[in-house]
């Protein structure tokens, strides 16, 4: 590997760089940069020049960074954050500056969220972009460290503990949206429906399972092996609103947020029975890493979306069963 010249290198070839390695497409990258896509491409070979090795090879999904690629963009995007935020003026004028971020969520966080987020942009005229990346992990620290994601709303369980444990030192910031519990959904007239929701009915049924990470067992099956039971899985989906489709025409069990239910469009065909064994209530956070903290941009993010959960009505009683 070739030692890189660094007082011989143009700055700018750095800026294409991590465009690219975001988009992973030449096309989207020039757009956004305002240059051509020759230009764009003549940069990355100036760049491979001085690196001494390629960092993009040519794939059917665009372009696909190298491991060199790989290791350097998490610096080189903390580098050109810390520069933004030195440089950048103090204050973001959303009708004047454009800007993109990537929020990633889950659906039944998205659908709480993205009416109010887009009603703001539309009634203000902001110039503001943005694009839901599927979340399919319930620690978003790599999404965030590397920069693959500008804002992260979810349950972080660990994250959090993370975050509380580390400080001051901590790379990533956080703050409480809101609380809401899972509850027992299942079809209105599911033979469960008119009784009870007993804890050997609950184990005796078939069930529904969301995993956002493809995992066959959740946190309802820690919470029942802890019980020394278990139920049986029939079919394991990644989204809740797959899941609660579903459960309106067939006989399975599923488990939803609570907060979620009246964003389906099919509350009325759905009964909702509380768990009968203890789970822990799920606080939904929003983080950030701490070079994103003084953005005025992303501040301007943030603040909406707080006010944006502000304007959702809390979710109705859950009936008791029988």
């Amino acid at each position: 590997m070739r030692s890189l010249n660094f007082r011989t290198l143009d700055l700018n070839l750095l800026r294409v760089f991590d465009v690219v390695m975001s988009e992973h497409s030449l096309t989207r990258a020039a757009t956004q940069l305002a240059m051509t896509q020759p230009a764009v491409s003549h940069a990355l070979k100036r760049l491979h020049d001085a690196v001494g090795e390629a960092l993009f090879v040519r794939s059917s999904h665009g372009m696909r960074p190298t491991p060199r690629a790989e290791a350097l963009w998490p610096q080189v995007r903390s580098a050109l954050s810390g520069l933004q935020q030195a440089l950048a003026p103090t204050e973001f004028d959303p009708c004047g500056d454009a800007v993109s971020f990537r929020l990633a969520m889950v659906d039944a966080t998205a659908v709480l969220l993205m009416p109010g987020l887009v009603q703001a942009i539309e009634t203000t005229q902001a110039q503001v972009n943005l694009r839901v990346l599927p979340l399919a992990t319930r620690d978003p620290r790599g999404l965030l460290e590397r920069g693959d994601a500008d804002l992260a709303v979810g349950h972080f369980p660990d994250a959090l503990a993370a975050i509380v444990a580390e400080g001051d030192e901590a790379v990533l910031r956080h703050r409480r949206l809101y609380d809401t519990r899972y509850v027992c959904v299942m079809r209105a007239g599911h033979p469960l429906a008119q009784g009870p929701l007993t804890l050997d009915a609950y184990c005796e049924a078939h069930h529904l399972l969301v995993s956002f990470s493809g995992k066959p067992h959740g946190f309802i099956d820690q919470s029942l092996s802890a019980l020394g039971r278990r139920r049986r899985i029939v079919l394991t989906v990644n989204q809740f609103f797959t899941a609660g489709e579903v459960v309106t025409g067939s006989d399975l069990l599923t488990v939803l947020p609570q907060s979620f239910l009246s964003a389906t469009g099919y509350q009325q065909e759905l009964v909702v029975r509380e768990l009968p064994f203890e789970v822990q209530r799920v606080q939904v956070e929003m983080m950030w890493h701490r070079r994103r903290d003084a953005d005025p941009a992303h501040r301007w993010l943030r603040e909406r979306i707080v006010a944006t959960h502000r304007a959702v009505p809390d979710p109705a009683p859950v009936p008791p069963g029988g």
